[in-house]
């Protein structure tokens, strides 16, 4: 029979994973590996009395099921074990035949093996595994799986936590959670509530997510998070490995905003003001790909030599997260099960709305990558690992040398391309000023032509009143002491809804400075405003 009718026969299973095995006469002694292999993975059905011989199964009984019953149970509770393993078990009567079926559940107590540690076993696919070492040192440190980040960094103090991450923490804070109890606390008493310190040293979860790099590496000797861009649908065709990689960042804070920013040239997004009164992205596949990135952020054993890592390949994303879920995952989707295994850092990100109130926010990453390109993500759930694999919509490539008649088509592709890598601006304002400048100037070109195509005598007054002139080079530009009156009219291009504190942020200058730049490209009727001031924008005039 195959193993659905199987299935059938024995309806009365929760079928999970199981495992059968022949046991005639005896206990088989590869059944000790199948009972550690489900207590140390996702539990499972251990069947006596079927012979499996590749994908057919053959129901043939057990000579004495009383006697074998009473063996194994007491077997694995009378010590062959290092920890009580519980089971439940039934019977059927199969064309005669008694067949004998026992439930392993997984464990809270592992590594569970019998007889010596060596004996530990994992299940992976429809077979048991020796654990390796690392595997079974993991295992050790899921015994204390949702504490050991909270525990005491000791030796630190505030010394050790940055003060520019901090800061930015606690603006992003009171830009998109502003009615949140925490905005109000002085410093000593915000590290102390949301457990970033105890007392006077910093928690191993405060100091993974705002602490400084070198305090951080004392106790997590191999803190990274890889992101990789990849020319190609695989490692195999690919003649580079890659051309990009995410240079090293000072905590967990530093290191989402430098991911989004890629991530987020990925997928397209459009932009809504909020009710806040800063500009929102608005897209699915984004917030798909952003809640990836929090969930492999917060529930990533941070503690293993094995670093979180994103690869972009040209027609997929995937994100790999070191070590197992605590549940399997159709549990954890259906119930909105909360098991962090980082609590103070998954309530660091959720206390500035960047991560769901309950559960893994499987259920949300699903329904907007569907939303998003009519896809679902994938999840390939193993004992020490996690992947999510998001398939990428075939985008049309721009001809290198266009026809007649469509470089005004092909200079706006560029230019959405150019918003899209610049990134969401509330978040650009978490970046240094440094930062934003080079990589406006490094869109010069693009904005150059887009000027040229659209708003010609835009760029001709701004030459006339400015001297900005648009066909100059950029080493020309940046000499200029009126060019950061540019670079303020490039970021209007970019973001119609843009704030003066957030402009002043990304340019370095005061609110101040800010609007006086505004009111000189308005009074040389370069740009106009449409709406209110709290609730409107600036377009650049085309005439």
């Amino acid at each position: 029979m195959t193993k659905d009718e199987l299935i059938q026969k024995l309806s009365d299973l929760e079928w999970e994973d199981f495992e059968v095995k022949s046991a005639k006469g005896e206990i088989p002694k590869d059944a000790w590996e199948t009972v550690s292999a489900f207590s140390n993975t996702s539990g499972g059905w251990l069947i006596f009395g079927v012979k499996q011989t590749g994908k057919k199964f053959e129901i043939q009984g057990v000579n004495n099921p009383e006697k074998i019953e009473q063996d194994f149970l007491n077997s694995i509770r009378g010590g062959k074990f290092n920890v009580f393993v519980a089971t439940r078990q039934a019977k059927h009567t199969i064309d005669g035949n008694t067949v004998l079926a026992f439930y392993i559940p997984v464990s809270k107590n592992k590594p569970v093996y019998y007889n010596s540690p060596a004996n530990t076993f994992i299940r992976r696919g429809s077979s048991d595994h020796r654990a390796t070492k690392e595997e079974i040192d993991s295992m050790y440190r899921d015994q204390t799986f949702g504490t050991k980040t909270s525990e005491i960094a000791t030796g630190t103090s505030r010394a050790d936590i940055s003060d520019t991450s901090l800061s930015r923490y606690r603006d992003y804070m009171s830009r998109f959670n502003p009615t949140v109890s925490y905005n109000r606390y002085g410093e000593t008493d915000f590290l102390q509530k949301l457990r970033i310190m105890d007392g006077e040293q910093c928690t191993l979860g405060g100091l993974l997510f705002l602490g400084k790099r070198d305090t951080i590496e004392r106790f997590f000797p191999d803190f990274r998070i890889d992101l990789l861009e990849i020319p190609g649908t695989s490692y195999t065709n690919t003649k580079v490995r890659y051309t990009f990689r995410l240079d090293e960042y000072e905590n967990l804070w530093e290191y989402y905003f430098e991911c989004i920013a890629r991530l987020k040239s990925k997928v397209d997004v459009e932009f809504k003001m909020g009710n806040e009164g800063f500009a929102t992205d608005v897209s699915p596949g984004f917030d798909a790909l952003r809640e990836a990135l929090v969930n492999m952020l917060m529930h990533s054993d941070h503690f293993s030599p094995a670093c979180p890592r994103i690869r972009i390949f040209t027609n997929h994303i995937e994100f790999y997260n070191p070590d197992g879920m605590p549940k399997p995952i159709e549990e954890l989707k259906g119930k909105d099960i909360s098991l962090p295994r980082n609590p103070i850092v998954t309530k660091l990100f959720r206390v500035v709305k960047l991560a769901e109130n309950a559960g893994y926010g499987l259920d949300n990453i699903e329904f907007n990558w569907k939303e998003y390109n009519n896809t679902q993500p994938v999840f390939d759930v193993d004992f020490d690992s996690v992947i999510i694999k998001f398939e990428l919509e075939q985008k049309t490539t721009v001809k290198e040398k266009p026809e007649v008649g469509d470089s005004l088509e092909i200079v706006r592709s560029k230019w959405e391309e150019v918003r899209r890598n610049f990134g969401v601006i509330a978040e650009r304002t978490q970046k240094s000023s440094e930062k934003n400048i080079a990589d406006l100037r490094g869109v010069y070109g693009t904005f150059t032509e887009y000027m040229k195509l659209n708003f010609g005598e835009t760029s001709e007054k701004l030459q006339e009143n400015f001297g900005v002139n648009f066909g100059e080079n950029e080493e020309k530009l940046r000499r200029k002491s009126s060019e950061k009156l540019m670079l303020m009219l490039l970021l209007i291009a970019i973001e119609k809804d843009i704030k003066a504190t957030e402009a002043s942020l990304i340019l370095g200058v005061s609110t101040r400075t800010i609007e006086t730049y505004i009111s000189k490209l308005k009074d040389a009727q370069l740009i106009e405003r449409h709406g209110s001031d709290k609730v409107g924008y600036w377009t650049i005039k085309k005439e």
